[in-house]
């Protein structure tokens, strides 16, 4: 009913802001041919002999304009009949062409912009709150929406054409029609009251959106993606919050791959005093033994919550055994984290000289900066000569076997694929698992249904760019309870279950029934403990810090309904 009452309403409007004359003359035109017609019809009826009342002559006369002709009131003359042509004629003019423009005109025309402003609205209702409004729609817009939809978390796309919005829609977005550059746009997305602004356009763009934003609302948190260097002083003038070089990022991430080969700890993130790391097997105390008879817990006293192997995370227990290729998901307090590395580390690990990175865009010269950081030799090859730009680079094709040998793939520790091209990336992955089976690959994929792809041509390691920007606007959402480690591994907090309070962490059987593992208790602000021991009891009024996998959360949920995720906003 509501929906009807607000059709009805637009109608009428829109009927109002119409030529209302147009409409008026139809309507009078109409009555008069029918009282025309029908004073004609008595006039000649009365020539004939034959009396019909005044119903009778409007009925003829709808009947004959209508074209319906049920034949059972008809003249014997020839005045008669070519009068009922005249009739007929003139009434089908007007019934199937003035009355259907006019039904086209005021009706069905003014529906269907009703039914297109429903489906993509230019403004939000009013109340709404606590919801993402998202500018540019992309791989990293995308995971973020398929994130904040997981999660619950309201959220709008911003769209300035309404054709391409429409679109959206039926695809299955929540999508609003406005400028990116109007203020009017964010006033009806209601920046105000909204847990987070994303611009994911060009620098120049972003720039203008987070002005713009920024002069409705001074404290509604804005995030942005940048490109260029120089752009980030200027987004942070315009008033973001976070600017994130995405390149940048990812070349970071690809370069710590490498250095996670060592066995060092590299930090994924951080809640609280919670430190979450990912760290390589390499040490002999760790690989081909279990977690219980490597002692991790003894001797550093960090929690092996679980493991990495090409791409596929699982949760782990005392039995599981630790082969060669896994990486480690850590979780401990800085200092325990220190006494991994000093434990199982191993710091001439390569047995290799160098590291190769195909391609030279802002992804593989962030990954060879961090290379260089960490005094590790890298070269880079490079098919376009205006990058070249010191020893490092190999100019020419890296599909090319003497191009690879002459920038030393024999002799590399590791092989980074940053192209931007995830076709060439999968391409460039087969050929070098070929030529070099041992060489650790680390892939980048743009779209994440290539991770898998890449893992099958031979990557150790892949990182998407899509992952990698909505994990990082994900977790600049403002005050959170979930960190996103990475793609489907989240550390998130919750209340102990009432059925479990006073029971030891080891009779929870978290871990056995739903595959989330228990990293620390917190009561509050304060955190009590990082990796409680198995016999700890769970207090009540407190909270679990736990890390799991999607799978293992829904099930954790499943299991304990009454407990709902907080995700702040």
């Amino acid at each position: 009913m509501k929906s009807l009452a607000g059709l009805v309403s637009y109608l009428s409007a829109s009927f109002r802001a119409r030529n209302v004359r147009v409409v008026g003359w139809l309507v009078a035109l109409f009555v008069v041919l029918v009282a025309a017609y029908s004073v004609g019809f008595h006039v000649l009826m009365d020539r004939e002999g034959r009396q019909h009342s005044w119903a009778t002559g409007v009925y003829w006369t709808l009947t004959t304009m209508s074209t319906l002709g049920f034949g059972d009131i008809t003249f014997d003359g020839d005045a008669g009949r070519i009068f009922s042509m005249v009739v007929l004629l003139s009434g089908a003019l007007f019934i199937l062409v003035l009355l259907p423009f006019a039904f086209i005109q005021f009706v069905f025309l003014p529906w269907m912009t009703w039914r297109e402003h429903n489906r993509a609205p230019g403004k939000l209702p009013v109340g709404t709150a606590g919801h993402i409004v998202i500018t540019g729609r992309g791989p990293v817009t995308d995971a973020v929406i398929r994130r904040a939809t997981q999660a619950g978390v309201p959220y709008v796309l911003v769209e300035p054409d309404r054709a391409a919005a429409l679109a959206l829609h039926d695809e299955g977005y929540r999508v609003m029609v406005g400028e990116l550059d109007s203020p009017i746009t964010y006033e009806s997305a209601r920046v105000e009251s909204a847990a987070l602004v994303v611009a994911t356009g060009s620098d120049t763009t972003n720039t203008n959106i987070t002005f713009t934003v920024r002069e409705i609302d001074a404290t509604v948190p804005i995030v942005s993606l940048a490109s260029a260097e120089a752009s980030v002083d200027i987004l942070h003038l315009a008033g973001s919050d976070h600017v994130i070089q995405l390149g940048q990022l990812l070349g970071q991430a690809m370069a710590r791959r490498v250095l996670v080969r060592d066995g060092r700890g590299q930090e994924l993130g951080r809640f609280d005093e919670l430190v979450v790391a990912e760290a390589a097997a390499v040490h002999p105390d760790l690989v081909g033994r279990t977690l219980a008879e490597a002692q991790i817990r003894q001797r550093a006293n960090v929690n092996v919550v679980g493991v990495w192997n090409r791409g596929a995370y699982r949760s782990v227990g005392p039995e599981t055994v630790v082969a060669d290729g896994d990486v480690l998901i850590l979780a401990g307090s800085a200092a325990q984290l220190a006494a991994f590395d000093a434990a199982f580390s191993v710091p001439h690990a390569r047995e290799r000289d160098h590291v190769l990175i195909l391609g030279a865009g802002r992804v593989g010269r962030a990954a060879a900066a961090t290379l260089a950081g960490a005094g590790i030799p890298y070269r880079i090859v490079e098919q376009r000569a205006e990058r070249i730009r010191d020893e490092h680079y190999v100019h020419g094709d890296a599909a090319d076997l003497d191009v690879l040998e002459a920038a030393g793939l024999r002799e590399a520790s590791a092989v980074l694929v940053t192209t931007h091209d995830d076709d060439v990336n999968v391409y460039l992955t087969i050929y070098c698992r070929r030529l070099e089976p041992e060489v650790q690959l680390i892939g980048r994929a743009n779209v994440e249904r290539n991770i898998a792809t890449l893992h099958r041509a031979g990557a150790d390691a892949v990182l998407s760019y899509a992952s990698l920007g909505a994990s990082t606007i994900w977790n600049a959402l403002g005050p959170n309870d979930v960190l996103v480690l990475a793609e489907g591994l989240d550390v998130f907090r919750s209340p102990v279950p009432r059925e479990l309070v006073g029971r030891t962490l080891a009779e929870s059987e978290l871990r056995q029934t739903t595959g989330v593992t228990v990293v620390a208790l917190a009561l509050g602000e304060t955190m009590l403990t990082t990796n409680p021991a198995h016999d700890t009891r769970l207090p009540p009024d407190a909270d679990l810090i736990l890390i799991a996998d999607e799978e293992s959360e829904k099930r954790f949920f499943a299991r304990y309904p009454k407990l709902i995720p907080t995700t702040s906003t």
